[in-house]
C-alpha cells in the first residue's frame, strides 16, 4: 500500500492537518506529492488577501488546534511579500534527493517558520535558514542546481496528473494506491483524531 500526500507548503489547511499526518507517517510512510497549487502564483500579499487568509486561518486553528501567531499576521500576511511556494518546493525536492525520509519533517519546519515564528518562507533566505537548522546544509547548494528544478517539474507534473485522474482539486489530500486501485481518503479524516484515519486505512 502506497499513500500519496497531495499538498502545497503555503496551504493553511495542509498545516492544519500536519500533526495528524506526522503521526500517520510513523505508521504508514507518506509519499509527498506536491501539486504546485501556489507554485509561481505571481500573487503578492496585499490587504484584501491578508484579511481573507487570516479569516480562513482562524477557522483552521479553531478546527485543528494548530496555532497561527500574531507574528505571522504582522510579518507575513501584512508584509507585502510574494505568495509563492517555489522556494519551499525546491527545498523539499533537494531534501528528497539526499534524505527523503526527512522530507515531511522539513515541510513541518517550513510551516512552523511561517505560521508560528512569523518568517516569510516564500523567501529563499528563510528556507536556507530552516535547512541549516535541521542539519541539512548539504541541501542548500542544490537549490540553485538545474537538476533540482527539473526534478521539481517532474514531481509537480506527477502530482497534477494524479489529482486530475482522481478528480481532486484541493489540498491536503491523501490518495491510497493498493492492488492497482486508487482510493481517495475523505478529507475530514485529516483533521480529527488519528484513530479514524487509521481505521479507514486498515479497512482498505
Amino acid at each position: 500500500m502506497k499513500i500519496y500526500y497531495l499538498f502545497d507548503p503555503l496551504c493553511g489547511w495542509c498545516y492544519g492537518a500536519s500533526a495528524t499526518l506526522q503521526k500517520l507517517n510513523e505508521i504508514y510512510p507518506l509519499t509527498l506529492t506536491p501539486t504546485g497549487l501556489f507554485y509561481q502564483s505571481g500573487r503578492k500579499m496585499d490587504a484584501d488577501f491578508a484579511r481573507y487568509a487570516w479569516s480562513n486561518d482562524q477557522r483552521i486553528e479553531k478546527l485543528t488546534g494548530q496555532p497561527f501567531s500574531q507574528a505571522y499576521l504582522e510579518n507575513v500576511l501584512q508584509g507585502e511579500g510574494d505568495f509563492d511556494s517555489a522556494n519551499c518546493l525546491l527545498a523539499l525536492t533537494a531534501v528528497h534527493q539526499i534524505a527523503p525520509e526527512k522530507e515531511l519533517a522539513v515541510l513541518s519546519a517550513l510551516q512552523t517558520a511561517r505560521y508560528v515564528d512569523g518568517l516569510d518562507n516564500a523567501d529563499l533566505t528563510v528556507v536556507e535558514q530552516v535547512l541549516h537548522k535541521l542539519n541539512l546544509s548539504q541541501a542548500v547548494p542544490l537549490l540553485s542546481e538545474q537538476s533540482t528544478q527539473t526534478a521539481l517539474a517532474q514531481r509537480l507534473q506527477f502530482g497534477q496528473q494524479l489529482a486530475h485522474h482522481c478528480g481532486v482539486q484541493g489540498v491536503p489530500q491523501l490518495i491510497v494506491e493498493k492492488d492497482e486501485r486508487l482510493y481517495i481518503v475523505p478529507s475530514q479524516l485529516l483533521y480529527g483524531d488519528i484513530q479514524g484515519l487509521k481505521d479507514y486505512l486498515q479497512r482498505l
